[in-house]
């Protein structure tokens, strides 16, 4: 992809120093006829494999989440709608739990196609058991356990894929790919509530044809792109069970860049998460439709945010790169948010849900694509320890996955008259707060413009 001149260049992420030999080992050894991370570029092939790849994996992985748990919730505990926010923000615990741990295993694994495919493989395999579980599960306990299994398959996939990033992209390419990868993430779940309308009532096509775009898009990542043989690898330590656990964390005063865009990232998804879990309940309530029936309103009404997505994912990526300026795109992408948010909890017809929802669309579509690059921009230790910090910023994601879930039931009772009514207003509106906060704190970061 083309570079871009005549700017001021944003500083370039740091990166870790060599690592000392022990004896009888040799340093490490991955990048040693490469240049260095943030400079190498990234071939054509990759990127759109990439691109690809996680368009697949949030097909899979997000369909469940945008309609299909709601509608199998539906079947299995009519009454206990709540019941959808303990399932998810349990799997987002798990899965906050491990994915450090996978990050520091992906850094150190040693394979014939290199640190990050082994897990994609494995996390292609337990995301497909995990689907055939939610599709036949006979109660909501079930239900949960399949979720789990899902984050720790899917998730896991996507965390080697952004890895992969962090690997393979030059800096002048991140904004462009992440760009195009935003867009493609934010186009799958429109395609796969699109699917899941269209099977609403056979519950093993509803979670396994949206499971098997993963499928073909990971193996042909898999296939078809190239990664450094890692069996030569060497390392200085070994590590221990206490020696893993200790890499969960690190010094934020040695990474402040890196512990601004956490923060940022944290409050984004925060309040993505307060508007999205409840979703296709918001919408059967706000349109006085059943959640099976809201699925196919819900795949038109996001049709119209794919023109939306692309502006905000693309036009940001490409622009943020071109101007080299990372914070005010994602400042832009929070307001845009929070504005759209608004909107939908103000509404009470079809054509204000409409207008909310394009607005929301472009706010995550910038958002997402733009933070994707500054996280790039900003990752310490790239060259060794990529993994393990793209691990720690997963946390920004997956604690809120989490916890909001937990909260949202909360906001929903607060000023209700009576148990059948919810406050959907309220959650709206907190929401958008929280992702308007996260586009300030970003402005926060020094390194990049």
């Amino acid at each position: 992809m083309a570079t871009h001149s005549g700017d001021t260049p944003a500083l370039p992420p740091a990166t870790a120093q060599p690592i000392p030999a022990a004896p009888g080992a040799t340093a490490e050894v991955l990048h040693s006829e490469a240049a260095p991370p943030g400079q190498k570029k990234a071939s054509a092939t990759y990127i759109w494999f990439q691109v690809l790849g996680q368009f697949g994996v949030f097909v899979a992985f997000i369909t469940p989440l945008a309609i299909s748990l709601s509608i199998r919730l539906s079947s299995l505990a009519p009454t206990h709608q709540e019941y959808l926010g303990y399932i998810t923000g349990s799997g987002a615990l798990v899965v906050m739990l491990t994915a450090p741990l996978f990050g520091v295993l992906s850094d150190r694994t040693r394979s014939r196609i290199g640190r990050r495919k082994p897990f994609m493989i494995g996390g292609t395999l337990l995301g497909v058991v995990s689907l055939v579980v939610m599709a036949l599960a006979p109660n909501a306990l079930v239900l949960g356990a399949g979720w789990i299994l899902a984050q720790l398959g899917w998730g896991q996939v996507l965390q080697a894929l952004t890895t992969s990033m962090a690997d393979s992209l030059s800096e002048s390419q991140r904004g462009k790919v992440a760009g195009l990868a935003g867009f493609a993430t934010q186009v799958a779940p429109v395609v796969g509530v699109v699917i899941a309308g269209s099977f609403a009532g056979d519950a093993l096509l509803l979670f396994l044809l949206p499971g098997a775009v993963g499928v073909i898009f990971v193996i042909l990542f898999v296939l078809f792109t190239k990664e450094a043989d890692s069996r030569g690898a060497r390392f200085a330590d070994r590590l221990s069970v206490a020696g893993i656990f200790s890499k969960y964390i690190y010094n934020p005063r040695s990474y402040p860049d890196f512990s601004w865009a956490w923060v940022g990232r944290f409050l984004f998804y925060f309040g993505l998460t307060l508007n999205t879990t409840f979703s296709a309940f918001f919408f059967a309530e706000r349109l006085g439709v059943s959640v099976a029936a809201s699925a196919p309103i819900i795949a038109t009404l996001s049709l119209f945010g794919i023109v939306a997505t692309t502006v905000g994912a693309i036009g940001g990526g490409f622009l943020s790169d071109r101007l080299r300026r990372r914070r005010v795109f994602v400042l832009g992408g929070g307001v845009l948010f929070g504005v759209g948010t608004v909107v939908m909890a103000l509404a009470s017809d079809l054509p204000v849900l409409i207008a909310g929802s394009l607005i929301v669309s472009a706010g995550i579509g910038m958002f997402a694509a733009v933070d994707q690059a500054l996280v790039l921009d900003v990752l310490p230790e790239t060259a060794t320890d990529a993994g393990r910090f793209m691990g720690i910023i997963g946390f920004a994601t997956s604690i809120p996955q989490a916890v909001a879930p937990f909260v949202a039931p909360l906001l929903l009772g607060i000023g209700v008259a009576s148990a059948g009514h919810k406050n959907y207003t309220l959650l709206y509106l907190v929401a958008g707060v929280f992702t308007v906060l996260a586009g300030v704190v970003i402005m926060r970061i020094r390194s990049v413009r």
